[in-house]
């Protein structure tokens, strides 16, 4: 860059420190850029009613079983929201999440297939059936819409034909599917302990990311702010994990949860390919002309989808105590993309961030509990999820609007 252009004064943000973050919060507000604060503030909201109307609500036992519940549609939002960034979708991940558990049941409980072996066939066939929606899309140029919509209707049915004359294959006791939704770390120290990796390895990349900046003549961030972020981290991680030791301990379905949205998150923002997700979903076309192979990309993101509808399926399983020839129907196929959604992914592609996966299932189950510890109707529950869910889409249409007319896009 010559000396005489002037840097970009948002370039400058991190050497101005809890100034110039602050000055950047305002100017994104006004751009419309509004990113979880949305969500974080829906929350509190949320927590604070239902702890006001229930009494119960903040209690270890019950913020515990909500950590457990929130892993199945977890892991499967994290699938839907790498399919949003490409600006799609794909209405087939409950047909798939029954299947791969249908799959696994029949394979195990039936057939006496070792379990781990049947879990592994169970998500790589949810791979398999990913990569079949990805290639009529990228190749063959078939509508992801229609493609999945087929696939919604056509895995449903292979799911009852390998199901059979059972109605129900319940899990059996040592089963590895039965520990998704039941086992607890129960020494103390593990939770702790998961709580003390996660902030020393968030600073670590804070350290890492900055020391790499500082290479490349690029501003950086102050040292007390890495503090900051550090220390807030810490509040958090060992807060949850002293919530979590009130109870039973560390679940394992929280594990795989956290483990699941760290691996796709390094991959989404430090990887190429992830860049490359980014690319195709805010412009396929210009993507294309910059060298990045798109079918590639489309293909890969839905089979993806469809391994991590698969995980999600087993944990459905864990829950209910078995396969069935109904699981993954009902309102699971809404509730996962309205998670997504609702954490911050835009419909429209090309902007959304994986933690948005977690965010998202944690209002919606939040509001789900709240509203059964009240012993509200499954029908009020519809209509609150379903208000929640237009209410983000309404915002993200805002907020691309402004951020048009503020000349961001």
């Amino acid at each position: 860059m010559s000396k005489d252009l002037a840097p970009d004064p948002r370039l400058l943000v991190r050497e101005r420190g809890l100034a110039g973050y602050a000055e950047d919060f305002r100017r994104r507000l006004r751009g419309g850029e509004l990113g979880s604060l949305p969500v974080v503030i829906g929350m509190i909201v949320i927590a604070v009613v239902f702890e006001a109307q229930t009494g119960t609500f903040l209690t270890p036992r019950n913020l515990t079983n909500i950590s457990v519940y929130i892993a199945g549609p977890g892991i499967m939002a994290v699938g839907i929201v790498l399919v949003l960034l490409l600006g799609e979708i794909d209405l087939s991940i409950g047909s798939v999440a029954g299947l791969s558990a249908a799959l696994w049941a029949v394979l195990s409980v039936t057939n006496g297939v070792n379990d781990i072996v049947a879990i592994l066939l169970a998500i790589a066939a949810g791979a398999v059936v990913g990569s079949v929606h990805g290639f009529f899309f990228a190749h063959i140029g078939v509508p992801a819409f229609v493609v999945t919509l087929a696939g919604f209707l056509g895995w449903s049915g292979v799911q009852i034909w390998v199901m059979g004359d059972e109605g129900t294959i319940n899990i059996p006791r040592g089963s590895f599917v039965r520990d998704l939704n039941s086992y607890y770390f129960s020494d103390i120290a593990a939770a702790y302990g998961l709580a003390a990796v996660v902030t020393a390895g968030y600073v670590l990349a804070l350290w890492r990311q900055e020391r790499r900046r500082r290479q490349a003549g690029l501003p950086t961030r102050q040292a007390s702010e890495i503090i900051l972020r550090g220390a807030l981290v810490a509040v958090a991680a060992f807060v949850t994990a002293w919530t979590l030791n009130q109870h039973r301990g560390l679940p394992l379905a929280l594990v795989i949860f956290l483990a699941v949205l760290l691996l796709a998150d390094f991959m989404v923002r430090r990887t190429t390919y992830g860049r490359q997700i980014f690319a195709v979903g805010g412009n396929a076309e210009a993507a294309r002309r910059a060298g990045i192979n798109v079918a590639r990309v489309r293909l890969t993101v839905f089979t993806i989808g469809g391994a991590l509808a698969a995980v999600g399926g087993l944990f459905y399983a864990a829950q209910a105590g078995g396969a069935s020839k109904s699981l993954g129907s009902g309102n699971l196929l809404m509730n996962v993309i309205a998670a997504a959604v609702i954490g911050g992914t835009s419909l429209f592609g090309g902007r959304g961030w994986i933690w948005s996966a977690l965010l998202g299932t944690l209002v919606i189950q939040s509001i789900t509990t709240g509203l059964n510890l009240m012993n509200m109707s499954s029908e009020i529950q519809y209509m609150i999820t379903g208000a929640v869910l237009l209410l983000a889409v309404v915002l993200d249409s805002v907020s691309r609007r402004t951020q048009r007319t503020a000349g961001r896009t």
